[in-house]
């Protein structure tokens, strides 16, 4: 297999465009990421591109992708569709690498967009609800006990906030201060849909969602795009682009009635695969979709020891300045969660990082990054997931 590098990436802001089309958002993202690059659009050879919920949301069920580059640049060149739930935009990358990998082309672009923003509120829903077995659905609601939230999700995460609490130390508070954590570093980012100052009491004090679950605890509904181009270090050279090395990625998916296998066996196929331990890590994007995930995935990529989370996140260990700082971005809570353009906006984060270009957010010293990301329902874990890492060049 050759080595790929990550020569341009480029993302919209996460947000709410109720006026804006796919085609928009793409052509923002990819000719960011392109122009990134030092690249034209007539390089790529093949496109994978990401979406979740056009179909149910939109109408636009097949060929979502051909659509969506329209203006872009790219129409005509090679494009598959991807979907995975909330990994989609991770596997897009995980496919783009092994077309450069296995010398099938030298030049993919991988592209995630979303829009989850509706009038009609109940087709954002219904996508979270697709991506549950259908034929098991009463079975699956009767076994969480829906709590009335309307996004069967929140139900899913509460359910895994009340194991974490029942073998940890971890409290609703601690579970407040990832909010507040991640709300603050999204203060310092231009890209995120939100971001500011929040204390743990006005956390605590919000709306009750599901469980230990409230409102700024959760991830947004979040329209946006994202693109990375991918190719060999030869190329990248060519183009004068400022390459990251793309060290790993890797796809796992669940097994049913298995809890807490997923990201850890997919972890350690990464670790293995870009030849370093969690040891070498220097920052983390991983998937928050609500707060007390962020502390029950550190403990699964192997970041600390099971029930040490907690401590890490009250020492500052996990804050920007910390020794790991965890979703500098803002991550899904702050920066948005644009399903399918989800897993492409961290990897912009990674890039964006391990080149010291985040400004006031910059991690001191980055130079080897990790992102995890899953999506789906197995039950009773989430069914894909995906781990990538990337390097200084």
């Amino acid at each position: 297999m050759r080595d790929v590098v990550i020569a341009g990436v480029g993302m919209t802001r996460f947000g709410r465009f109720l006026d804006r089309t796919f085609a928009s958002l793409v052509t923002e993202a990819t000719g960011a990421a392109l122009a990134d690059a030092g690249a034209t659009p007539d390089a790529a050879r093949i496109v994978y591109y990401s979406n979740s919920g056009a179909g149910l949301i939109h109408g636009q069920e097949s060929v979502r992708g051909q659509h969506a580059v329209r203006g872009s640049g790219l129409e005509g060149i090679p494009l598959i569709n991807v979907e995975n739930a909330c990994a989609s935009g991770s596997t897009a990358v995980n496919q783009a690498w092994l077309a450069v990998a296995a010398g099938q082309v030298d030049v993919a672009v991988a592209i995630g967009a979303e829009k989850l923003n509706h009038v009609d509120k109940s087709r954002a829903f219904a996508v979270m609800t697709a991506a549950l077995d259908q034929d098991r659905l009463d079975e699956i609601k009767a076994d969480l006990g829906d709590a009335g939230t309307g996004s069967v999700f929140m139900d899913i995460y509460a359910r895994f906030a009340r194991w974490y609490r029942e073998r940890t130390d971890a409290t609703q508070a601690d579970f407040a201060q990832v909010a507040v954590k991640n709300h603050a570093h999204g203060a310092l980012n231009p890209k995120a849909q939100y971001g500011g100052v929040l204390t743990v009491e006005e956390v605590l004090g919000a709306r009750a969602i599901s469980g230990d679950l409230t409102l700024p605890m959760c991830a947004p509904m979040s329209d946006g795009a994202a693109a990375a181009v991918i190719t060999t270090p030869e190329i990248a050279a060519r183009w004068g682009a400022e390459p990251v090395r793309l060290l790993a990625t890797v796809i796992g998916a669940a097994r049913p009635g298995v809890y807490g296998e997923l990201v850890p066996d997919t972890a350690r196929r990464a670790y293995a695969m870009a030849g370093l331990g969690p040891e070498d890590l220097d920052v983390v994007e991983c998937h928050d979709a609500a707060s007390p995930a962020e502390l029950i995935v550190m403990e699964e990529l192997g970041l600390c020891k099971p029930g040490e989370a907690p401590a890490l996140l009250r020492d500052g260990t996990t804050t920007l300045g910390g020794a790991l700082p965890i979703n500098p971005s803002g991550g899904l809570g702050s920066k948005g969660h644009p399903v399918g353009a989800t897993g492409l906006g961290q990897l912009v984060e990674l890039v964006d990082q391990v080149r010291g270009r985040c400004g006031a957010r910059q991690v001191e010293g980055a130079r080897i990054g990790l992102a995890e990301n899953a999506g789906g329902y197995i039950g009773p874990d989430a069914a894909a997931a995906s781990v990538t890492i990337v390097g200084a060049a």
